[in-house]
């Protein structure tokens, strides 16, 4: 077997390994069923504090930035975890 086509082979297995462990993984994900609970009620006040009325002193204004990180950073933990 000359040099290339074993290097062909060889690198075809490494593929398919990559390829199905990057599709089992997701299989023994944990559930996760807090993070996604608080994940769905950073959205809810997500969305009432967007439909507060304004006058707040720029306290609301704060508050939807600060729900934006947390809901970012939720969904960051919910996918290392997934990854790990």
């Amino acid at each position: 077997m000359n040099k290339w086509k074993a290097a062909t082979i060889v690198l075809s297995v490494v593929l398919a390994v990559v390829l199905v462990g990057s599709m089992i993984r997701p299989v023994f994900a944990e559930a996760q069923p807090q993070m996604k609970s608080a994940l769905a009620n950073l959205r809810a006040a997500l969305v009432d504090l967007q439909q507060a009325t304004p006058d707040k002193g720029g306290h609301r204004n704060k508050a939807i930035d600060f729900t934006r990180k947390a809901i970012n950073q939720t969904e960051a933990g919910i996918a290392y975890d997934d990854r790990h």
